[in-house]
């Protein structure tokens, strides 16, 4: 479960982030959708503990996050960078060891398998993977570290259709498995696809927000529009 109450960020005089309130449960997709400088990738990096909060609260899996103590999370960035000259399965043994997890090599195989790489991948360098092949990679990170929240950054940014259909079945599969995820998008197609709840952030504040089923007839475009002003 991620909880975040009031929270604020600013730098200098920009307040990035202005009291910002969301919960997602554990087995649900919540979107948070906005245009360019809304405040998403910041409520990301606050969330991660990457940088610390003017005030508020964030508890993710039970965990308050605050400087100094970084939440059970696991995170996919617009772009995944991964070490290039290391093969998938050293990577998921690397990041298994800093987490001080124990995992054989065929769990990291059906790690990856789970998340859709091939067999036949699992051993080539990353730095011929493409974009979305990295993500793979970074959602069996998850899975081996044994992650229940999990936050998205444009997830879908730079994916060819096909790609990006795969990367929504994995989190489909990762919702039913019960965790909590958090994405921020500005891809109204991606929201559509996947998202349980959805939340429109205009100049760092939540303008607005629902489950999807509530939108009856009206789909997620024409709400975001009316929300937005047209």
């Amino acid at each position: 479960m991620i909880v975040v109450e009031q929270l604020v960020k600013t730098f200098g005089e920009h307040r990035a982030v202005d009291g910002l309130d969301l919960r997602v449960e554990a087995g649900e997709v919540y979107a948070l959708l906005g245009g360019n400088g809304a405040g998403k990738t910041t409520t990301i990096h606050l969330l991660l503990g990457l940088i610390p909060a003017d005030s508020g609260t964030i508890r993710i899996d039970g965990v308050d996050v605050k400087p100094g103590v970084r939440p059970r999370a696991a995170f996919v960035p617009e772009v995944v960078d991964l070490y290039p000259d290391l093969t998938p399965l050293e990577t998921l043994e690397l990041f298994a060891s800093v987490a001080s997890v124990d995992v054989d090599a065929k769990a990291m195989s059906g790690a990856l398998l789970d998340a859709g790489l091939e067999s036949r991948d699992h051993t080539r360098r990353l730095r011929v993977f493409s974009k979305g092949m990295r993500q793979k990679v970074a959602l069996a990170i998850a899975r081996i570290q044994g992650a229940r929240a999990l936050l998205l950054d444009e997830p879908t940014s730079g994916l060819d259709p096909r790609a990006a259909a795969q990367l929504l079945e994995r989190l489909s599969a990762l919702k039913a498995a019960g965790a909590a995820i958090l994405m921020s998008t500005h891809d109204v197609y991606t929201v559509s696809a996947v998202a349980d709840r959805i939340g429109i952030l205009r100049a760092g504040r939540l303008v607005d927000a629902c489950d999807k089923s509530e939108l009856g007839e009206r789909d997620v475009a024409a709400w975001y529009r009316e929300t937005m002003g047209g």
